[in-house]
Formats: C-alpha cells, structure tokens, sequence
C-alpha cells in the first residue's frame, strides 16, 4: 500500500511539471514567429519613409536653388510625393512577387520529393510573403515621409526660413524613422539614426548644391 501511495504521489507531481513545460515553449515559438512576420512590412515601411523623406526633401531643395517661388517648391514636393509612392509600390509588388513565386515553386518541389503532397503547402500559406501588403506598406509609409517637407514649407512664405524649415523638420524626422527602425528592427539606435540622418543631409546638400551650380550657368 504504501508503494502505491508513493507512486500515485510521483505522479501528482509530475504532471504538471510537463505543463508548466509546454506553454513556455509555445511562447517562446510565438514570439519568433511574430518577429519573423514583422520583418516583411518593418523593412518596407522604414525604407519608404526614408527615401519619402530624402526625395521629396531634396526635390524641393534642389528647386528652391533656383527658383524662391513658394509654389514651384509646392507643386515640385507633391509631383515628388506621387511619382515616389507609385514607384515604390510597383517595385514593392513586383519585387515581393518575384520571391512568393520563387518560395511557392520551391516549397511545391520539395513536397513532391517528401511526400508527394499538397498538404503542407497549404499549412504554410500564412507564411509566404504578401506582395499586396508590402505595396501598401511602401506606398503608404512613402507618403508620410513625403508629407513632412511638404507641410513645414506650405505655410511660410521668406525663402530662407522656409528652407531652414524643411532641413529642420527633415532632420527631426530622419532620426525619429532611423531610431524606430533600429528599435523594432534591434540594431544600434544610435548609430543607426546618425547614419540615416548624415545620408539623408548629404543627398539634400547635394542636389541644393548642383541645382544651384547648373542653374547659375545658364543651362
């Protein structure tokens, strides 16, 4: 009897030490899971608003150079904001598409080879990467981006204010998305907002610079 009790106690306690078990490890497959879905729009959406601000910021620069009138800067930065989120969006499509044809292709052949099935294909369909949400993501965080110079030079009229308006507004910005990217995306905060922000006043000085150049010659 007493051999009984001891093994009927064994196994009260080791019971719900497998289920203790369990959930961690589903957890711990939940959050890599997560992570590795997140890096599909996270890369889309961080690159978009980016090249929405430094194009469009730089566009209106490089117009500024030569021509002070505040709708030229306007007009140029919205030609700028549509011609940039279309682009975006295509390449986005087209590039995301390219990669589910290749994944699909290759998860059919290896099916084929394992078990001569469908099924796991089917099971893993979640998984593939979705070229619509990726245009959406690129198209939409370009225009945010894109909008930033737009609204800090709609309002001002003086020239010179106007355009330290925008590589101030632009700069705030370029930190802000490089340090979120780098946050989500863990890398290094701080190196990675510098690094977008010294790339993003580089190509703004730049185009000012030859705008300015081209445009006092006489071309």
């Amino acid at each position: 009897m007493a051999s009984n009790q001891t093994c009927q106690s064994d196994a009260k306690f080791t019971i719900p030490s497998t289920d203790l078990e369990q959930p961690s490890t589903l957890e711990l497959e939940t959050k890599e899971f997560d992570y590795s879905k997140r890096s599909q729009w996270l890369r889309a959406a961080v690159l978009g608003a980016n090249d929405g601000l430094v194009s469009t910021a730089s566009l209106m620069m490089g117009v500024g150079a030569v021509k002070q009138d505040i709708k030229a800067m306007i007009l140029t930065g919205f030609a700028g904001l549509v011609a940039g989120a279309c682009s975006m969006a295509i390449g986005e499509f087209v590039s995301v598409y390219s990669q589910l044809d290749i994944e699909v292709a290759q998860m059919k052949r290896e099916n084929q080879t394992e078990n001569g099935g469908g099924t796991e294909e089917l099971g893993e369909k979640e998984n593939l990467p979705n070229p619509l949400q990726a245009a959406a993501a690129s198209a939409l965080s370009f225009s945010v981006g894109a909008l930033v110079p737009l609204l800090a030079a709609s309002f001002i009229r003086e020239y010179k204010v106007r355009v330290g308006m925008i590589v101030g507004t632009v700069s705030l910005a370029l930190v802000v998305f490089g340090w979120l990217g780098a946050l989500l995306g863990k890398a290094p905060v701080l190196r990675s907002a510098m690094r977008v922000l010294v790339g993003g006043l580089f190509a703004m000085a730049v185009t000012f610079g030859l705008t300015k150049l081209i445009g006092s010659s006489g071309l």
